[in-house]
């Protein structure tokens, strides 16, 4: 069974940088796709971006175009989420997730997968 821990939330100022990682262990070579979900208060959950391991694309949702970079080290089964430029909105609890089904691309920008993280939080405030 995969088991995933995110790390690497904090607080930063508007215009900041975090790297957000995630731990994967299990049968690692189980998922077909791992991404980053987050979830603001009072909002609902929303996919940011998605890597797919079949042939290492990368998707990001608009808001993440040009300032968030998703990376894969398969060798230490880390996945990372490179943030820059950051705002006050993307202030959320960052979850990573796996899929295990090979659902299409946009299920996995949706948000939808198999196995969770426990998330990690990002504060962008002054």
């Amino acid at each position: 069974q995969l088991h995933l821990v995110e790390s690497g939330g904090g607080l930063v100022q508007p215009g900041g940088s975090l790297r957000l990682s995630c731990a994967v262990s299990g049968f690692t070579s189980e998922y077909t796709a791992i991404g980053w979900v987050r979830q603001a208060p009072g909002k609902e959950r929303e996919g940011v971006s998605v890597f797919v391991t079949a042939d290492d694309s990368t998707y990001y949702q608009d808001f993440a175009k040009g300032r968030f970079t998703i990376s894969r080290d398969n060798t230490k089964n880390m996945v990372y989420l490179q943030m820059n430029s950051l705002k006050p909105e993307d202030t959320a609890v960052y979850y990573c997730g796996v899929d295990l089904t090979g659902r299409p691309i946009i299920a996995n920008m949706g948000g939808e997968y198999d196995v969770w993280g426990q998330g990690t939080q990002v504060t962008v405030s002054s």
